[in-house]
């Protein structure tokens, strides 16, 4: 057993728990996107099209590599097809959430969905 471990009190274990929980809880309430509005498609950081999340549409991105494939459906968006070696973009499959990304690096290709409010994401953290 390790040493440190004998010098825990009942109350330092209780405070540990009490964190834990409180992170457990305000994890899914304050990270969260919010609905999506809107799909940005860029290519070299550009923006290439912006598609609503109202419709059905599919269009094609001519990249780096060749053609990526971006498929939008009423409320969600996806990479269908791309070029690129790892597949990592299609992988991501359906993108519901606002600042949801999938980036195609190797093409040169990017899908984001933008919602009403800004939020963080893991690229803007």
């Amino acid at each position: 057993m390790k040493p440190w471990l004998s010098l825990l009190r009942p109350g330092d274990w209780l405070v540990a728990g009490a964190a834990l929980a409180a992170v457990a809880v305000s994890f899914p309430l304050l990270w969260r996107g919010g609905p999506a509005e809107k799909a940005v498609v860029k290519r070299d950081g550009a923006v290439v099209a912006e598609l609503p999340l109202n419709i059905s549409k599919r269009i094609e991105v001519q990249g780096a590599l060749g053609t990526s494939v971006i498929e939008v459906q009423p409320g969600r968006a996806r990479v269908a097809a791309d070029p690129g070696p790892r597949q990592y973009c299609v992988k991501q499959g359906w993108l519901t959430q606002a600042n949801a990304v999938a980036i195609c690096a190797p093409n040169h290709v990017t899908l984001a969905l933008v919602g009403a409010t800004g939020g963080y994401d893991s690229l803007n953290y």
